[in-house]
């Protein structure tokens, strides 16, 4: 048995195609859990969901655009018609676009709030409503470092996953009568096809890594492993919270 088993659930992670998604799938899949991937792109939703069934769980693939609260409120649906419940909700879809302040646009931060913490919202909102049914839920929000070390080129970025961090709090507080844990995990530099072009130039990343006391870059399952302990039953008691996969780098000074 697994240590952290959650057998006989629905998840549904959102942006769950590629990246840190993927490999969140993977381990909620791993973890016994059916998992609805939620993608804009159809295909790469669909051969995530592949993976899920190859593990031998159900796999439900939706193509869904998070910035419209419409989407958020159908791909919830969808799942319940599917599955007739929802226990975990995974919000990990994000976007960024990097630009002086003075440089940005009105459509560039609208692409990035609408996705990172309007979206995050919604889709929450229409969750709990079935969760709150179901007197149990789980929610897990992934943010970002950025939510507390603030970087040039990085505003409305880091604005969206600051407020995911109050958000967090907030919808914690709200539904823990209803039986419902809402968590996030703000990682630093994970490697993924994202980060990829971003960490490949020397400097760069060796400017990364000084930052951290362990000299490597994240992986994408360093989130998913500590995930699946927070929707789990082991996470019961832990709300509200948000948990730094960082190697050391909110941590102080490594060069002292």
């Amino acid at each position: 048995m697994r240590e952290y088993d959650i057998s006989n659930t629905v998840a549904i992670v959102t942006g769950g195609s590629k990246g840190i998604g993927y490999a969140i799938v993977k381990e909620l899949a791993d973890g016994g859990a059916d998992v609805v991937v939620v993608s804009r792109n159809l295909n790469e939703a669909e051969a995530a969901a592949d993976e899920v069934r190859r593990r031998g769980r159900t796999g439900l693939a939706i193509s869904a655009d998070i910035q419209k609260p419409g989407d958020c409120e159908m791909l919830v649906q969808k799942t319940v018609e599917s599955f007739s419940r929802l226990d975990i909700l995974i919000n990990n879809a994000g976007t960024n676009i990097r630009k002086p302040l003075l440089e940005y646009k009105e459509a560039d931060w609208d692409a990035i709030l609408d996705t990172n913490l309007k979206g995050l919202f919604f889709c929450s909102q229409f969750a709990a409503m079935e969760m709150i049914k179901q007197g149990k839920g789980r929610v897990v929000n992934i943010s970002s470092v950025g939510a507390q070390l603030a970087a040039p080129y990085l505003g409305p970025y880091c604005a969206s996953k600051g407020g995911i961090t109050q958000l967090t709090r907030v919808c914690a507080l709200e539904w823990a009568q209803y039986g419902i844990t809402v968590n996030a995990i703000g990682p630093y530099y994970i490697k993924t096809p994202l980060t990829e072009e971003w960490v490949s130039d020397p400097i760069r990343h060796e400017k990364i890594l000084s930052r951290t006391a362990i000299k490597r870059l994240g992986e994408p399952e360093d989130v998913s492993s500590l995930l699946l302990m927070l929707v789990s039953d082991a996470s019961s008691y832990i709300t509200g919270q948000t948990f730094y996969i960082d190697g050391g780098a909110l941590a102080g000074w490594t060069d002292l």
